[in-house]
């Protein structure tokens, strides 16, 4: 007599291990199966802290910071254009970070992640807002910039998220060898358009920007230089493994470059 040995969800199980193997044969060379998470996590966090705030201040009374300064800088439409292509930006930087090594990816997420709670307290003490100015002409960038004003309203300006995330996207491979030289160099100079992009649009204060870009560099300093993103990494960890499968992170934790061996080469 034949025994049935195989349980009524190993047809499932055994899906899940070919849709497994699928990810890693075909999704991991674009972005490390152990980063998917974290980095899916950075953008949802980001989401939750800006149109979360939002809603709470949505009856608060708000601060406007423009001064003498920001009233001098001109309107420039045509910049817009470098305000949206930024996202971009932001999706191919933060996959390049993730591929540098596990270790680094996990500094970096740690880093991310923490800015974006030193930004919702800032949002929630300090609520910021500007008076947009009107945008005459019928041009691709005033065009553009009318839109823009429909769809981001003039709130959480102190720190610049735009200038903040741009700035990651660059020290993030900063010193890192594995990224070819000329694109850290362009990144560098991309970051800072963005930059000047929110000036010419309106968008933020000349303290906003000082302000994203300080608090990218402190929280980035901190998470590579202490054992505090370990807890972090420990959970990601098991979600990843969960997800993706134990094996299949342990293989590619194998093929990262620790932080320290990196600094070695820098």
């Amino acid at each position: 007599m034949c025994v049935n040995v195989l349980s009524e969800d190993t047809p499932i199980k055994y899906v899940g291990f070919i849709m497994r193997d699928l990810l890693k044969k075909y999704l991991d060379p674009i972005i490390r199966l152990y980063s998917v998470i974290p980095l899916i996590t950075c953008f949802v966090f980001n989401s939750l802290v800006y149109y979360g705030v939002m809603s709470i201040n949505s009856n608060r009374f708000h601060y406007d910071f423009t001064t003498d300064f920001d009233r001098g800088v001109p309107i420039i439409p045509v910049f817009v254009i470098i305000y949206f292509v930024c996202y971009a930006f932001w999706a191919i930087n933060y996959i390049i970070i993730g591929k540098i090594g596990r270790e680094h990816c996990m500094r970096f997420v740690f880093a991310d992640i923490s800015s974006r709670c030193v930004c919702l307290i800032f949002f929630i003490l300090i609520p910021t807002t500007n008076i947009r100015p009107e945008i005459l002409g019928n041009g691709i960038g005033e065009q553009l910039l009318r839109h823009l004003y429909v769809i981001d309203h003039p709130e959480n300006l102190f720190p610049s998220i735009h200038c903040l995330v741009s700035w990651f996207c660059f020290i993030g491979i900063r010193g890192q060898k594995q990224v070819p030289r000329w694109y850290r160099v362009f990144s560098c100079i991309f970051a800072l358009t963005v930059c000047l992009s929110t000036q010419f649009t309106k968008q933020h204060y000349i303290i906003d920007l000082f302000g994203g870009i300080a608090i990218a560099e402190s929280t980035y300093y901190i998470a590579h230089h202490s054992k505090w993103y370990r807890g972090v990494e420990k959970l990601f960890d098991k979600i990843s493994a969960i997800v993706f499968g134990k094996n299949n992170i342990n293989l590619l934790e194998s093929e990262c470059i620790s932080v320290e061996e990196q600094e070695k080469h820098i």
